[in-house]
């Protein structure tokens, strides 16, 4: 299973974004984007492992501009 990734950009929006699910009682991390994604901006996306479909919403309802989603998978 991949890992969800919510593409956000910049590093402001992304820290921005994990601090609005944390008060909304979803966690989620700050990550660089994978590569293919870093031409649109700084390159920076939010990993929610958990509600991703409720996260990507709450963000847009606070302003947050989603530059797309994404699922990566995982490294180990």
């Amino acid at each position: 299973m991949g890992k969800p990734l919510i593409l956000v950009g910049s590093i402001t929006n992304a820290i921005k974004s994990r601090n609005i699910l944390l008060q909304a009682g979803i966690r989620s991390e700050v990550e660089r984007a994978p590569g293919s994604y870093q031409n649109g901006g700084c390159g920076y996306c939010v990993y929610v492992p958990d509600h991703s479909d409720e996260a990507e919403q709450i963000l847009l309802q606070y302003g947050v501009r989603v530059n797309g989603r994404e699922e990566r998978g995982n490294i180990v």
